[in-house]
């Protein structure tokens, strides 16, 4: 059976201890100086090399020349403490994973007491020390705190913050880290170097990506490489077939593709490319885990031009210079934005057990910058419009930029073509307040042509003041369309106004002028209120202008259907005042008819027409209008008392006989006596 390469190339001394030089140097120098202390404390992540490290300190503490740093290798505590050794007596290792009781505990601290067999220390190894529990750590504090002088604790942990207190506060504690991708690959172009197995440049990124920085986890999916080499030795596609991760060549398919400024384009291409890596059958999420990856190395290196010389990206040259390139078409802002969305993707991921569906939502969101109103989407756009050459910039706004080219270099450029007729140009639009009108060359009148001797340039002429705008009547409207849209008008009344569309059924049209429209209506309280009260009067002009456009003027008077308007200011015919039951004895006065007299001064049959007649001021006022509810309450409140002693008649009585004499209405008791 094939011996495990993290286990065949285990480090045997400090100085082979590989990415831990922050740890193995200080050790190093106390072992020099023969400052040893009781208990040691070695924490940090799996595979790191914490164990290795304290057999290596127990191997130069027993040599026969130690303490020293360098073991010599030849002794029977250095053979037996060697990477394959068989080991020693008086180095004893626990795995506190299954000996963390109190009862262990007790039982390593009597052993402690004995002297050591051959070699100068009694070294305990107690790995995983963060599974002894509290009661096995209070039975070891004593002895931990005042050991013999040849015993040393070694404490090894992944999880130095579950050690108890009081023993980590006795030890002298040493954080292992993870190893850096380049020591890394150094340790294993070494291994491979000495296994005679040719390994692809390609592959050492991939086997470092998957061990995670741990140097037994690297070697261990080495290892596995190694097992399934053929002749060619370890080729590329084999290690993404067998590591599970995504090809670079749809990594690269995919950064093209959010780069191609063509959006069209880089949709195809884009969510192609999610379509072929389905069909391969990789993971979505690992996908988006190795495009985050891509994205952060490109974010780097358009932050840090030489990344690649500091070691911050690990890549191969022929890829390293299409990321160099990538990085160059897309920029800075847009690999920011693509990676914050990639990351959210990541998180979404969790738990969807729709992970392509995922995935292509957050493409589509990369792909769309407008989408959103973040304000990395606006840096992406702006990032955009930077990059675009300058005759698309110019090239997007085509028809205003055309539009308003012939109007600057009209007054410069003489009139070539006769100018059409007036009757025949399109109406123009009114110009705006404040702004000089705006006119097309073809409706500019032609100029005349400059005299030989002037020879200065033209003038920009003065812009002449706008006009007020003018209220366009609409064509076509007259009474009669007006008459035939009745219906539609007072439907538009009432959704402004329910009670004017209401009040306005039965009005009719009477009279167009221009954009002044009179409408008669058969009660003249009603017709009051709809032109003298705002809210009203408001709601017809907005609903007739909404209707048939423009703006009207609409007035509401008094008159029959069918009949013309009524107008306020006309000499109206002498009516009968309406009569109340209380003013049926009253005599009602007739006002007198208006008395105008004939114009003297020139025989009847002359022909030259008279003068203007003059107003007449003393004209009669208009017979009073129906009052409604309210007046009549106030008039009969202003009426003057009657006499006392006349008899006053019954409120009641009067209503019934009143019914009676014009309806012909009789009391319900009468009915049913009758009955």
């Amino acid at each position: 059976m094939a011996l495990a390469l993290y286990r065949k190339y285990r480090p045997a001394t400090f100085a082979e201890v590989v990415g831990q030089e922050h740890v193995t140097d200080p050790l190093r120098i106390a072992l020099g100086a023969g400052r040893i202390n009781h208990a040691y404390l070695f924490s940090g992540p799996r595979g790191c090399g914490k164990t290795s490290s304290a057999r290596i300190l127990a191997r130069s503490l027993n040599c026969v020349k130690g303490p020293t740093p360098d073991p010599c290798g030849e002794c029977n505590s250095c053979v037996g403490l060697a990477p394959n050794g068989s080991g020693t007596v008086d180095v004893v290792e626990l795995d506190a994973a299954s000996h963390g009781g109190v009862d262990d505990a007790r039982e390593l601290r009597d052993k402690a007491f004995y002297a050591p067999a051959e070699a100068k220390y009694r070294v305990f190894i107690v790995d995983e020390a963060h599974m002894v529990t509290t009661q096995g750590f209070n039975a070891l504090l004593k002895i931990v705190e005042e050991p013999p002088e040849h015993l040393i604790f070694i404490f090894a942990t992944t999880e130095p913050e579950k050690v108890l207190p009081t023993i980590r506060s006795r030890t002298h504690h040493y954080p292992f880290r993870l190893i850096p991708p380049g020591a890394m690959r150094a340790l294993l172009e070494r291994n491979c170097a000495a296994e005679g197995v040719t390994v692809a440049p390609s592959v050492f990124p991939l086997v470092i990506r998957a061990g995670g920085g741990s140097a037994r986890d690297t070697q261990s999916v080495l290892d596995q490489l190694l097992s399934g080499a053929g002749p060619e030795g370890v080729t590329y596609d084999r290690a993404i077939a067998l590591l599970g991760v995504t090809d670079v060549a749809l990594i690269d398919d995919m950064v093209d593709g959010l780069a191609n400024p063509d959006r069209i384009q880089a949709g195809a291409a884009v969510f192609g490319t999610v379509d072929r890596l389905v069909e391969a059958g990789h993971d979505p999420r690992r996908f988006a885990s190795d495009l985050l990856e891509r994205l952060r190395d490109l974010v780097l290196l358009c932050a840090v031009p030489d990344a690649a010389d500091r070691g911050l990206v690990m890549a191969p040259q022929d890829e390293l210079a299409r990321m160099v390139e990538q990085a160059k078409k897309i920029g800075p802002a847009t690999l920011t934005r693509f990676a914050e969305i990639v990351h959210t993707g990541l998180v979404d991921m969790r738990g969807a057990t729709a992970a392509r569906l995922v995935l292509e939502l957050l493409c589509a969101r990369m792909l769309l910058p407008s989408a959103s109103d973040t304000e990395a989407a606006v840096l992406q756009r702006v990032e955009q419009l930077e990059r675009r050459p300058v005759g698309q910039v110019v090239a997007a706004p085509a028809p205003a930029a055309a539009a308003s080219a012939p109007a600057v270099q009209a007054p410069a450029a003489p009139a070539q073509a006769p100018a059409a007729p007036a009757a025949q140009a399109p109406a123009a639009a009114p110009p705006v307040a404040g702004k000089p009108a705006f006119q097309r060359p073809s409706q500019r009148l032609p100029e005349p042509e400059p005299a030989p001797a002037a020879a200065t340039p033209p003038s920009r002429p003065e812009p002449v003041p706008a006009a007020p705008e003018p209220v366009a009547e609409p064509a076509g409207t007259d009474i009669a369309a007006i008459r035939r849209r009745w219906a539609e008008l007072v439907t538009a009344v009432r959704q402004v106004n329910a009670v004017a569309g209401a009040m306005l059924g039965p009005a009719t049209v009477a009279e167009v002028d221009g954009n002044s429209i009179v409408l008669t209506h058969p009660s003249a309280p009603i017709a009051g209120r709809l032109t003298n009260e705002p809210r009203n009067a408001g709601a017809i002009t907005q609903a007739f202008g909404k209707v048939l456009g423009g703006t009207w003027q609409v007035s509401v008077v008094h008159g029959e259907p069918g009949s013309g308007p009524v107008r306020p200011t006309q000499v109206k015919t002498a009516r009968p005042a309406p009569t109340r039951p209380s003013q049926q004895g009253r005599p009602v006065a007739a006002p007198e008819p208006p008395q105008r007299q004939a114009p003297t001064g020139r025989p009847p049959g002359d022909d030259v027409p008279p003068p203007p007649e003059p107003p007449d001021l003393d004209e009669p006022p208009l017979p009073p209008e129906p009052m409604d509810e309210e007046e009549m309450l106030a008039e009969v409140a202003a009426m003057p008392p009657t006499d006392p002693s006349a008899p006053r008649a019954d409120p009641e009585a009067a209503v019934l006989q009143l019914l009676a004499d014009q309806l012909g209405a009789r009391p319900l008791k009468s009915e049913r006596a009758k009955r």
